[in-house]
């Protein structure tokens, strides 16, 4: 369906209307192929936010090319983002236009994160909005399910989906950036996705308390790739976010972030806020950093996969069943087999063998010969592990536990099928929360409501109130 100014015969006479096209630009892109909500059933949702009100409620589709005027941060809005908007006919004269057959009105549109009202006649109204139909309709064949094997077997899967008019380093937004709000960053686990993050954010955004204070982006990486690697793409993109939005820093909301993690992806957002100093580079190399000769980009990457210090702009961090001393599964007979069958990508190995070449260092060429896999990386043996489990998380950065546990026994004893009680539990949480749940938890609402119950406590200690 496609909204168009024109001339439509009624029974009594004509309906002329126009189109006002200021709300049909949204985030740097054209809106179209407009799709009523009404007429679509939500499934694979628990529950679906509607506000009643004026308007029909439509879910858009973005254009496949950037309006004429460019938008700071288009470029991180995925290509297959369903807009909830709603579509108002104003009608002119409406009584006299009536009695003489000749009707007029103006079509507007507008996006449900821009407004949420509309004046006539001088009130306020209500517009009707259907958010969570224009998400299941985005999730609807979304190629980001059958990615997240390839994504975990073979380096590059994700990127190699990615439009060259998008950003690159693989962080989106779900709504164009917003000065004011503090951004909620999630980061999917192992042979996963954004898209696993869905009834979250479906429960998220249905709060206004949460709707109108934060602003949720996901991090999507292949999850195959050395965990620090991975962690150094999501702290490279981070930086280069804060510095393109703001680089004048006026929006301290954008500044104390919200990083929140499932299972690998805990680990990638403990590694945002932490002081790990020279322990990984010593783990792999027998010469100080400074010393070796390598290129500026070669030295860029050593620098941001194996140095890591607490990110100034995260505030807080959450932990959702999050292996920090190693999974049950990443050891034994069957790790070894998980991650023979990982490739990394072609560019990320001949990366590794030219460091080690370049270096000289025989520790480093040792080390390198077979990069290790995130699977290696999760084994509760691994050197690298066992370092990241020593170093807490900064006394400046509250952190939070979310645990699943299986059945109904001791926690301390029990495990997700995946990932132990104890690797997940971490002494320097200010809250823990166990649930009793399988290891894909993120979805569970035990798991939304402590979420939940954590943003509502961070946006008080932003505004400086109690929570």
């Amino acid at each position: 369906m496609r909204l168009t100014p024109g001339v439509r015969k009624l029974p009594f006479g004509t309906l002329t209307v126009s189109l006002n096209d200021t709300g049909l630009t949204w985030g740097g892109y054209r809106l179209d192929r407009f799709i009523p909500t009404t007429t679509l059933e939500v499934r694979g949702l628990r529950n679906r936010y509607r506000s009643p009100g004026l308007g029909a409620p439509l879910a858009a589709s973005l254009a496949a090319r950037q309006a004429a005027m460019k938008v700071i941060g288009s470029e991180r809005l995925g290509p297959r983002i369903k807009v909830p908007v709603t579509a108002l006919l104003r009608f002119e004269h409406a009584r006299a236009s009536l009695a003489s057959g000749q009707v007029t009105g103006r079509l507007e549109v507008y996006a449900a994160d821009q407004a949420s009202t509309v004046t006539v006649d001088g009130r306020e109204q209500p517009l009707e909005s259907d958010p969570t139909a224009a998400l299941a309709y985005q999730l609807e064949g979304s190629p980001l399910y059958a990615a997240e094997i390839a994504g975990f077997l073979r380096g590059g899967a994700f990127r190699d989906m990615l439009p060259q008019d998008r950003a690159q380093d693989e962080l989106f937004m779900m709504q164009p950036y917003r000065s004011g709000k503090i951004p909620v960053v999630l980061v999917h686990g192992t042979a996963s996705s954004p898209a696993r993050w869905a009834e979250l954010f479906n429960e998220l955004e249905g709060d206004p308390r949460i709707r109108e204070r934060f602003q949720i982006w996901l991090f999507v990486y292949d999850t195959g790739n050395p965990i620090v690697y991975s962690a150094g793409r999501l702290r490279a993109a981070l930086t280069a976010v804060v510095r393109e939005f703001d680089p004048e820093g006026k929006d301290p909301a954008l500044r104390d972030m919200v990083v929140i993690g499932h299972s690998q992806g805990g680990l990638l957002t403990k590694l945002t806020a932490i002081d790990s100093g020279a322990r990984f580079w010593d783990r792999v190399s027998g010469k100080p950093f400074d010393s070796i000769q390598v290129d500026p980009e070669t030295r860029m990457l050593l620098q941001q996969s194996l140095f890591f210090t607490p990110l100034p702009f995260v505030g807080r961090v959450v932990f959702v069943a999050t292996p920090h001393q190693g999974a049950l599964m990443a050891s034994g007979r069957i790790g070894a087999i998980a991650a023979w069958l990982v490739t990394l990508p072609v560019g990320l190995v001949s990366q590794f063998a030219q460091i080690a070449t370049l270096t000289g260092d025989e520790k480093l060429m040792k080390a390198l010969r077979r990069p290790p896999t995130a699977v290696d990386n999760m084994n509760p043996e691994n050197p690298g592990l066992q370092i990241l489990e020593s170093i807490p998380v900064s006394p400046r950065i509250p952190a939070h536990s979310i645990i699943a546990v299986e059945g109904k026994g001791s926690k301390e004893e029990g495990n997700d099928g995946v990932v132990a009680y104890r690797s997940a539990h971490i002494d320097e949480a200010v809250s823990e929360l166990v649930v009793r749940s399988d290891h894909s938890c993120q979805g569970q609402p035990e798991v939304i409501e402590e979420i939940r119950r954590i943003l509502l406590e961070h946006v008080a200690a932003f505004e400086g109130r109690p929570p």
